[in-house]
């Protein structure tokens, strides 16, 4: 599993048609430090994860898993909503706070 940032959303009016229904977001990855790293990915959401929201999400074969017994041709999915982060001594809040 790999950490993220909820950057945008992705529309798409032509796509594989068992794509139809699902949400597709744009995903910064992260380091565990919440610093950005690689390039910028589209991932589908099982979760309903919102822009700014820290995720985490997988690649492969299980990304598909989430969306079982339809066979979702997906090679990233969001599969969990982030928290916090405990890095040992200090805590790194996931959530940025509003105000």
């Amino acid at each position: 599993m790999y950490l993220g940032r909820v950057i945008g959303r992705v529309w798409a009016t032509v796509k594989n048609p068992a794509l139809n229904g699902q949400r597709m977001l744009l995903v910064q990855p992260l380091t565990p430090e919440l610093q950005n790293t690689g390039k910028r990915i589209v991932c589908t959401d099982c979760t309903g994860a919102g822009a700014g929201e820290i995720i985490y999400w997988v690649r492969g074969r299980e990304a598909s898993f989430p969306f079982q017994p339809a066979e979702t041709p997906t090679d990233t999915t969001i599969v969990g909503i982030v928290d916090s982060i405990d890095l040992g001594k200090r805590a790194v809040p996931a959530r940025r706070r509003k105000g």
